[in-house]
């Protein structure tokens, strides 16, 4: 098959979406498709380059804010394909395959991958909120199929669950996958426990991910509190991320009295990443609305057989097991937080018995070459 995937951001920019079509073109193409991707750009580099067989170009956007661009010249780009992908939401550009769909090519087969809710603050909210008005209800009509992480997130979704109750046939499971190979449990490395001042007698909590406004959503400052109530100097917080709150996050922990607890480590390279999960006694996604609506990384630091604790969120709470992998926590609540991972690191015997299972659970359902076969079955089928 010749596929083509749309996405809003794409590698090396971090991020759910991005990640998540990586992994999707990445196994597609590993299955001997042919597969180009879409996506902005807003650096200078190479408007083409071939990476893990897969081709992308990056599209100079003719209207740009934030992450939000229209790609206008996707309108004639998208001949020749058997199949689209558009990952959603991409504001902007959504409208350009919204017209392409319905002029230029209304027999092409198009699948929406809907990976969360628009939610935001300030005059985002209200941007977001008309584009989930009108636009969105008009992206899943013209679908051909609407694929989903977890029907647990189209249920619960602000956006999409009453088109999910009115049609159910329409909506396809794809929940993302981890690369087995790639994370997977070993010891701790001596060389980054020294690169980061950490003892094998320190209780090591990890956290992994945005540090920028588009991922305000990620709940810092919430395991920052957490940590405070706990109160034990032993207590580690490795932070793995970058972003433009960076600064901020640093002075709320210098606020809070934390700054010998609390270890920034900036951006880690992919290929360095399993190394970081297998330095954790505990991970933990403490997100604070629906904006998180999986979590990869919980898939990540599962597979390096690693507890982790995440909010009970849509979504979220189908990627572990509670009370076998891990738990879950109220959202927004640091005391339900503090207890849940004190419940971990003070018992060693339970953290290294759902390290054990969280590392089965992956094997058994989010092996990233299953997840890839399923995905090309379901373009098959649809074919």
């Amino acid at each position: 098959m010749r596929i083509a995937h749309i996405s809003c951001v794409f590698p090396p920019y971090g991020g759910g979406i991005g990640q998540a079509c990586f992994q999707q073109v990445k196994g597609l193409a590993n299955l001997g498709h042919e597969v180009v991707v879409f996506t902005p750009k807003y650096k200078r580099e190479r408007k083409y380059f071939s990476e893990e067989k897969v081709k992308i170009e990056r599209i100079k956007p003719i209207i740009k804010i934030g992450k939000a661009g229209v790609l206008f010249s996707l309108f004639w780009k998208l001949k020749n394909f058997d199949l689209v992908q558009l990952h959603y939401p991409f504001i902007g550009t959504e409208i350009i395959i919204l017209l392409w769909k319905k002029i230029r090519k209304p027999k092409a087969k198009l699948v929406l991958y809907y990976h969360m809710d628009l939610k935001g603050r300030g005059i985002k909210s209200l941007l977001f909120k008309i584009v989930n008005k009108f636009i969105t209800p008009k992206m899943l009509e013209i679908a051909d199929l609407i694929l989903v992480s977890s029907f647990d997130y189209a249920k619960n979704s602000e956006i999409i669950s009453e088109y999910f109750f009115q049609n159910p046939a329409k909506f396809s499971l794809l929940p993302f996958g981890v690369d087995l190979e790639k994370f997977k449990p070993e010891e701790k490395r001596k060389s980054l426990l020294k690169n980061y001042g950490l003892s094998r007698q320190d209780k090591i909590i990890l956290f992994v991910g945005g540090l920028d406004k588009n991922h305000y959503f990620k709940g810092l400052p919430l395991l920052f509190r957490a940590i405070k109530i706990i109160s034990q100097d032993e207590i580690k917080l490795l932070v793995v991320g970058k972003g433009d709150l960076l600064p901020f996050y640093r002075e709320k922990s210098r606020e809070m009295s934390l700054e010998n607890q609390v270890i920034f480590a900036g951006y880690v390279p992919d290929d360095y990443l399993a190394g970081h999960y297998n330095l954790a006694d505990v991970f933990v996604l403490p997100s604070v609305d629906r904006s998180e609506a999986f979590g990869i990384v919980l898939l990540e630091a599962q597979a390096c057989g690693k507890p982790v604790i995440a909010s009970n969120l849509p979504g979220v709470r189908t990627v572990l097991k509670n009370g076998e992998t891990g738990f879950l926590f109220k959202v927004g609540n640091a005391e339900d937080l503090a207890k849940k991972l004190v419940y971990i690191l003070e018992n060693e015997s339970v953290k290294l018995r759902m390290g054990e299972q969280a590392r089965k659970y992956m094997e058994e359902k989010y092996d990233i070459k299953l997840i890839s076969q399923h995905l090309e079955e379901i373009y098959q089928d649809l074919l």
